[in-house]
């Protein structure tokens, strides 16, 4: 298949995980390296489709920012393939905590099947949790399904919230709609919210406004995906380990800020 073709199917995909997502948009983009005003286009059409994933804004900035597209881009696969957050995760966890999650975020699930004790309490956003519950009841793991109605109360009565950014700036974070109402229970129950922001979430300043202001539009409440303020997380999880709210904001982000992709 030819490279645009093999983009223009990407775009048009639907939701994907974000390892699929960058795995394959970076074959294409590398047989691309050649043309630089063809790599420009082809990352912005990626980007108009795939607005709210930050590991994809990450591959197209540090390719199009990069003497070496092809070989920038092999990087970025082999970085989100050894992606240490989910065992980070999964040691940092108290014993037996009961851990409220949503939907199906992807390194949270993979430390919940690690962890094995810990006790989940899915709620069902976007159609994805009772699939997860099952799954992580099938590992061996004693996950509840919860309704979204319920998110409250759940979040209110666990030990903890684990939430999973598809992106992150200096003052927000991307994850699945449902997100902002359970960490602001948390925060009001003295429940902690914790924040999981694996490789190629944390955008730099100028990539994460355009990112933010993107999902801004139209009608708030009927978006696949919302903003939430950084300032409702206690602790954040990243591959290097846990940081504080503050630690993350003074943190070098992921990525350049890429003039192409503004």
């Amino acid at each position: 298949m030819h490279p645009v073709e093999a983009l223009r199917h990407l775009a048009r995909a639907g939701p994907l995980e974000h390892g699929v997502l960058v795995r394959e948009s970076a074959i294409a983009l590398g047989a691309l390296a050649a043309d630089h005003a063809a790599l420009v286009l082809s990352c912005r059409r990626l980007l108009q489709h795939q607005p709210a994933s930050g590991p994809l804004r990450w591959l197209c900035a540090r390719v199009l920012c990069s003497d070496g597209p092809r070989r920038e881009a092999w990087r970025c696969v082999e970085e989100i393939d050894g992606d240490a957050t989910a065992g980070r995760l999964a040691a940092e966890l108290p014993d037996e905590a009961v851990v409220v999650v949503l939907g199906w975020p992807e390194l949270t699930a993979e430390a919940l099947v690690q962890r094995g004790d810990a006790r989940p309490l899915v709620v069902d956003a976007l159609g994805e949790g009772t699939q997860l519950a099952r799954r992580l009841r099938s590992r061996g793991t004693e996950a509840v399904e919860v309704d979204e109605a319920r998110t409250g109360p759940a979040a209110a009565s666990a030990d903890l919230v684990v939430l999973e950014a598809a992106a992150a700036g200096p003052d927000g974070f991307v994850a699945v709609p449902g997100s902002r109402a359970a960490a602001a229970v948390a925060r009001h129950a003295g429940r902690a919210v914790w924040l999981v922001a694996g490789v190629g979430r944390l955008l730099p300043p100028g990539l994460w406004s355009s990112l933010a202001a993107g999902l801004a539009t139209g009608e708030p409440w009927a978006a696949p995906d919302e903003v939430v303020p950084l300032d409702l997380v206690d602790v954040v999880v990243r591959p290097s380990g846990l940081l504080t709210r503050d630690e993350l904001s003074l943190a070098p982000a992921d990525c350049p800020d890429a003039p192409e992709l503004l």
